[in-house]
């Protein structure tokens, strides 16, 4: 369930709050094999499930990237700001990938905002932690500080 703000100043002093969960989202090997093309990463551990079974992990993996490209699907389940002219993806202070996602484990998005604030020419700035937590996994895959910037209705 998404928490709503009716503008970008409505986050200002929301630091702290709490957003999602989100949804499970399974990660299947079809959705590993699409980034690996996508992006030309085909190393084995991602895209061999025969060799990976041997492999440290005991099958593939999703890539870290194709994790953290996943935070830009679960933002917007878990924060709406509406009432803006555009915003953009101002991109990430600090990312760390905590723990592998086995191909077929279920992922989701859970998130704070940490940090609003305004910023040159009266756009509203927020810093959203988000993290990916792995089904029955005592560590997240993923942590991620992203930054949007909302610009108001002239």
């Amino acid at each position: 369930m998404s928490t709503i703000f009716e503008t970008p100043r409505a986050l200002l002093g929301a630091e702290g709050t709490l957003l999602g969960p989100t949804a499970w989202l399974r990660i299947d090997q079809a959705r590993i094999d699409a980034f690996a093309a996508c992006t030309g990463d085909d190393q084995w551990i991602h895209v061999d499930p025969v060799r990976a079974k041997s492999g440290p992990f005991g099958t593939t993996i999703a890539h870290g990237y194709l994790t953290l490209s996943l935070v830009n699907m679960f933002l917007p389940q878990m924060l709406e700001v509406r009432n803006f002219s555009s915003g953009v993806n101002v991109g990430l202070d600090r990312v760390r990938f905590l723990a592998p996602v086995p191909c077929g484990a279920r992922i989701r998005g859970a998130g704070e905002i940490i940090k609003v604030e305004e910023v040159k020419g009266g756009a509203i700035q927020s810093t959203v932690r988000v993290t990916v937590e792995i089904e029955g996994a005592n560590k997240p895959a993923c942590i991620a500080d992203t930054i949007s910037r909302y610009f108001s209705e002239s």
